[in-house]
């Protein structure tokens, strides 16, 4: 069935609880007066309670109601918050600089209001050094302790010891966050026309770079 409501001729009743275009009651009136005002004041007569007895319908231009409401519908959507888990892979003896670096993509996620799902993978030996992962896992919880939090405790799964990150900051936080900083350097970039390419391409070379989510980079 159509979720659309009946306008002007397709609604088929002797009569109609009638609201004027301002909200206003007009109250009981047969379908053909209601029809008629509807000519009078060049807007459409809508159903919008078919189940009233009788149903109740409203003066209003349809056309633009829809339009408002799919221009509504459009911006809750870009509005709305995923919660998204992102997952790095480490190894339980994995070098400085690749600790920093992955521990640089953890803080980029939570910054985001992302979770992060982190893997400590054993091979061979390693499976008998269980407390070599369980350590890495709380010294990169105690490095980002001022953005996330631990949502899932270390738990061994077959060769692998996982522990999930919460984000202090909610998604919706972060969301707003970028959207205002973006904001932001429009607005002094439109301020400053006048600034080098020189300059633009060493903020570019300084800007992080995002490891691909589908494929996170082992240590």
């Amino acid at each position: 069935m159509s979720a659309e409501p009946r306008i002007n001729d397709r609604i088929r009743v002797p009569e109609v609880r009638l609201v004027g275009p301002s909200g206003e009651q007009v109250g009981i009136v047969p379908l053909a007066k209601a029809l008629e005002l509807a000519q009078e004041y060049d807007l459409d007569l809508v159903e919008v309670a078919a189940n009233a007895r009788p149903p109740v319908c409203k003066l209003m231009d349809y056309g633009k109601f829809k339009y408002e409401s799919a221009m509504k519908a459009r911006e809750a959507r870009k509005n709305q918050a995923h919660t998204v888990i992102k997952e790095m892979k480490l190894r339980p003896k994995i070098d400085p600089h690749d600790y920093d670096t992955k521990k640089g993509h953890v803080v980029r996620f939570l910054k985001q209001g992302d979770k992060v799902k982190i893997t400590i993978m054993f091979r061979g030996r390693e499976q008998s050094r269980p407390e070599l992962g369980f350590r890495l896992l709380q010294r990169l919880a105690e490095d980002v302790q001022d953005l996330g939090f631990i949502e899932s405790n270390p738990k061994q799964d077959g060769r692998n010891m996982i522990m999930v990150l919460g984000p202090h900051k909610k998604k919706t936080e972060a969301m707003a966050e970028a959207r205002e900083a973006q904001a932001a350097r429009k607005a002094e970039a439109k301020a400053n026309p006048g600034k080098s390419q020189n300059a633009a391409e060493e903020e570019l070379s300084e800007a992080p770079v995002e490891a691909p989510a589908e494929a996170p980079a082992e240590a």
